[in-house]
């Protein structure tokens, strides 16, 4: 299953038209084989477009690309051995980005207005036991 959307999320009657991290373009797609022998597996992939971080659009994300992926093999009808990998080109990119005042030693006591974000988790696996019911 893939689909794609676009949207144009504005404010009408404020002073910046952007509305903070409202994505534009958000594609999800993933390829699956699953023949009738024991060996299954799948690609996928999540695309999020880069977003506005305040109204006025001067401080924008990056986009953010991730490509996950399963192999398995079946033991018998119910049970199915699975390896499960995660952020499978080890991109580094955030999940999340804010704009927000903070303060570390020695800076202002005001703080400083920055881009603080949620970085995706590195490239990871994950082995276990599917059962069907």
């Amino acid at each position: 299953m893939a689909g794609v959307r676009a949207d144009r999320a504005r404010f009408t009657d404020s002073a910046g038209t952007r509305i903070r991290r409202a994505l534009d373009r958000v594609i999800s797609a993933g390829l699956t084989f699953e023949p009738a022998q024991r060996v299954f597996g799948s690609v996928r992939v999540r695309h999020f477009g880069p977003r506005p971080l305040v109204e006025d659009a001067s401080v924008t994300s990056a986009a953010t690309t991730l490509f996950n992926g399963e192999v398995g093999y079946r033991l018998s009808g119910r049970p199915r051995l699975v390896l499960e990998a995660f952020n499978l080109f080890d991109g580094e990119v955030s999940d999340i980005d804010y704009v927000y005042a903070s303060r570390l030693p020695g800076e202002p006591l005001g703080g400083v207005e920055d881009v603080h974000l949620h970085p995706v988790l590195p490239r990871s696996a994950r082995v276990g036991i599917q059962f069907s019911f």
